[in-house]
């Protein structure tokens, strides 16, 4: 009902956004006479802080069409090679006419990138991208809105989500012979089940994987999204935040995690820090800052664009990562495609070398929590692991802005490139789903607002 309800809300309220929208270019149009009133940049920059908050935040672009690199500019051919019910395997194929810079991005690594499912955008994950494709070849995990799913596709659980990555990277494997991974947040805990369940199988598995930011360990340093999780049973989050799609969606009918109760759980994290950006937005635009809020436009464009997760999907992932910590007691059964019943061991991880990333001030996975990988993979000697902790950055700074791009960036590059070895495929690929391709707007980068702290990076050997 509280779905239908703010569904209800939400198409009684476009009218006024729309109203808002317009408004806000009358008085903001010099030439308009409305535009001559003494105050009109104020009330221009009023009615579209109205409806800036009001608008609906449709799923964004990556709007990654051109990238520079080698001193030349590099086409971007954004598609899908896989197509699957709840996902999406996306690929940023670079093209160039250059013969010495085709043959530098062929020999080049691929890596898999598992964007979050936890209820952003693999668009959020943007500036990753950009700044991967200049030395990589670049996969990614883009996920499906649920409440776009219709019923006849079947029920998500962890399991597909882990029988997903096995298939993208024995995908990527067959392709190129191998490839590395990079999880970031949420998919870390499942790319480790993976990885794992490959490893115990005699599979090959990744010659790196990346862990950045995920809470692998949630028993340490607990932050206000563990301590949610452990304080409420598995009851509640059924009663409180899983509701039915309403009729007006391909997938009616489906039990949601709504993305609209998962975006309110984020601006409560945080409100002081919204409403100063929010006020900020309104004074740039009354002195016409045109750099700072088209900054605000597309940041909040990415944060406030969420999906709806399946039930079964989420509540299974609050029980195994928050509750239960499965992964780290050696408890967890994963059931996968041909419906056999398997026990994770990540300690049977022999051949992938192993990549931490922490940000000292990360409020959603607090310090440790990723770091943990280390002594979860045991079997993984020494010299082939590497943890970095980030200071000064948070959560969305190890990932995307400024502390990204110089800090874990480097890093990250030096480490996948130090265990690259060209190689021929091993295996001819399933033939994918038709390719889909998608024309994107410009290239943006965005980066949640950090404070102008000194950046030190700590990175040491396990």
């Amino acid at each position: 009902m509280l779905y239908q309800l703010y569904e209800t809300q939400r198409s009684l309220m476009e009218p006024f956004t729309d109203m808002a929208q317009s408004a806000a270019k009358l008085f903001g149009n010099s030439n308009s006479p409305l535009g001559q009133s003494p105050f009109a940049q104020r009330i221009s920059a009023g009615y579209e802080l109205m409806y800036r908050l009001g608008k609906d935040y449709e799923k964004p672009e990556f709007g990654l069409r051109t990238i520079y690199a080698n001193d030349i500019d590099i086409a971007i051919h954004e598609r899908v090679e896989i197509n699957k019910p709840f996902c999406e395997l996306r690929r940023f194929k670079r093209f160039t006419d250059d013969p010495k810079t085709l043959e530098k991005l062929k020999s080049q690594p691929a890596v898999l990138i598992v964007a979050p499912l936890s209820g952003h955008y693999a668009t959020l994950l943007r500036d990753t991208v950009k700044s991967m494709l200049k030395d990589h070849k670049v996969y990614i995990t883009d996920w499906k809105n649920a409440r776009l799913v219709p019923l006849s596709e079947g029920e998500f659980h962890l399991d597909d989500y882990v029988n997903y990555v096995q298939e993208f990277i024995r995908h990527l494997q067959g392709i190129y012979g191998n490839c590395h991974v990079v999880s970031v947040c949420q998919p870390t805990v499942p790319v480790l089940a993976a990885v794992s369940l490959m490893a115990s199988r005699g599979e090959r598995t990744p010659a790196t994987m990346t862990m950045m930011g995920g809470p692998l360990d949630a028993r340490k340093s607990p932050t206000s999204v563990n301590n949610l999780a452990t304080t409420k049973g598995i009851d509640w989050f059924e009663n409180n935040v899983i509701y039915r799609v309403p009729p007006s969606f391909p997938g009616a009918g489906r039990r949601v995690y709504p993305g609209f109760l998962q975006h309110t759980g984020f601006v409560a994290m945080n409100p002081q820090n919204h409403a100063n950006s929010h006020y900020d937005y309104f004074k740039d635009l009354i002195k016409g800052d045109d750099e700072s809020t088209e900054a605000h436009r597309k940041f909040y464009n990415d944060y406030n664009a969420v999906l709806d997760m399946d039930a079964d999907y989420y509540l299974e992932t609050i029980k195994v990562v928050f509750q239960e910590f499965n992964l780290v007691n050696g408890t967890w059964d994963i059931k996968g495609v041909d419906g056999k019943v398997e026990r994770v061991r990540p300690e049977d991880i022999k051949s992938t070398a192993l990549f931490s990333v922490e940000g000292e001030l990360d409020d959603i996975s607090g310090l440790g929590q990723t770091e943990a990988l280390h002594k979860i993979c045991g079997g993984v000697v020494d010299p082939e692991q590497k943890h970095l902790i980030v200071e000064g950055a948070g959560h969305y700074g190890i990932f995307s802005g400024r502390r990204w791009r110089e800090v874990v960036y480097p890093e990250l590059k030096a480490f996948i490139a130090s265990h690259h070895v060209v190689e021929s495929a091993i295996q001819t690929p399933t033939s994918p789903e038709p390719a889909v391709v998608t024309h994107q707007t410009d290239a943006v980068a965005i980066a949640m607002p950090q404070d102008p702290a000194a950046t030190k990076k700590v990175a040491r050997h396990k």
